[in-house]
């Protein structure tokens, strides 16, 4: 599990692998639960905080990247 702050260090490809993976192994996780096969159900829960950490340091980067641009945009009237 990755705090926010590993996470804003990352680039916004990284993340976007990220949450792919996170993804794809919470897809895993929900079969193995439906067949009684998953040891820990509080991993369902821990991998969807990581998938939401992820999407919500993804879309501040977006919006800062939108601001600065927005900033110079005003800069240059």
């Amino acid at each position: 599990m990755a705090t926010a702050e590993e996470l804003r260090e990352l680039k916004p490809e990284e993340l976007e692998g990220r949450v792919k993976e996170l993804k794809r192994s919470l897809f895993d996780m929900k079969s193995k639960h439906n067949t009684g096969v998953l040891d820990s159900t509080s991993d369902l829960g821990k991998v969807r905080k990581d998938v939401a950490r992820c999407l919500t340091v993804k879309r501040e980067k977006e919006r800062t990247q939108q601001g600065a641009a927005a900033t110079a945009g005003k800069g240059k009237e």
